[in-house]
């Protein structure tokens, strides 16, 4: 089952906008897309050719922004059982 079939990733304003709206920094926004540092959510955000955000990225930042702690654990908890280890 595919849940995503097409994609069209945000744009660098509305990537700006969103930072703006929650006002966070680039680090706090790096963490909420789960990439690794300021510098990371930049190349989605400036530069002479921006990188596309690609949909597993987006899909991590959104649920965080969208689940209850009690979904939030469901998902980790389905994640220890596939294998993973998470601290």
């Amino acid at each position: 089952m595919r849940l995503i079939k097409e994609y069209s990733p945000p744009s660098t304003d509305d990537l700006i906008r969103l930072k703006d709206e929650l006002g966070y920094t680039g680090n706090q926004m790096a963490d909420l897309a789960g990439v690794a540092s300021n510098s990371q959510w930049r190349k989605y955000t400036g530069g002479e050719s921006p990188r596309d955000m690609s949909p597993h990225i987006l899909f991590f930042l959104a649920a965080q922004l969208s689940l209850s702690e009690e979904e939030l654990s469901k998902v980790l908890k389905k994640m220890q059982e596939i294998g993973a280890v998470i601290k």
